[in-house]
């Protein structure tokens, strides 16, 4: 269980990273668009992550 949430803590690391390496004016602007949304949009947003999240973990059989 441990080595999972590590190798999966790892991967959402790698991935956030991808951005802002690949091309970090973009990311910024993204990120200011981001700045300018409501709590509400930015709470909706996250709640689509976790559905997602879930989504992904259940068809992986996790």
């Amino acid at each position: 269980m441990g080595e999972a949430f590590l190798l999966a803590c790892g991967l959402v690391l790698l991935i956030e990273g991808l951005m802002p390496f690949a091309s970090p004016a973009r990311w910024r602007q993204v990120f200011e668009q981001v700045l300018r949304l409501g709590d509400g949009q930015i709470r909706f947003i996250g709640l689509c992550s976790i559905l997602l999240g879930l989504l992904i973990l259940g068809l992986a059989g996790a």
